[in-house]
């Protein structure tokens, strides 16, 4: 099981590719939202805020996020790390239910180049 600690440093790798890639990629991270990741396993959530192509967290909660953020991920910390490595299919993921991906209409339109 992944450590609250690997589950930081896949976000933070996360946050790098995002504010490095190119294309449709760049455009659909391009907004300002509020996003939260539950780590199921740890019951733990990181909290922030996606912003110029960047995951920028700002607090780590035990449980389920305390606000509702605009941007919402749940999965596991294992699950996270691989899909950071490139070892989980994110689409494929999303649709068994192992991610679970919750935003407004708009968002996901916006989100779904990265699928």
């Amino acid at each position: 099981m992944a450590t609250i600690e690997e589950c930081r440093t896949a976000l933070d790798t996360l946050s790098d590719n995002l504010a490095t890639a190119d294309g449709g990629v760049r455009a659909a991270t391009a907004m300002d939202r509020s996003l939260s990741c539950h780590i199921t396993d740890l019951d733990t959530t990181f909290v922030g805020r996606l912003t110029d192509g960047r995951i920028h967290v700002v607090d780590t909660v035990r449980g389920a996020p305390p606000d509702r953020a605009q941007i919402r991920l749940a999965m596991t910390g294992d699950d996270l790390v691989a899909l950071v490595a490139g070892r989980l299919n994110f689409a494929k993921a999303w649709g068994t239910g192992r991610i679970k991906l919750e935003a407004g209409f708009r968002d996901l339109l916006r989100l779904r180049t990265l699928l």
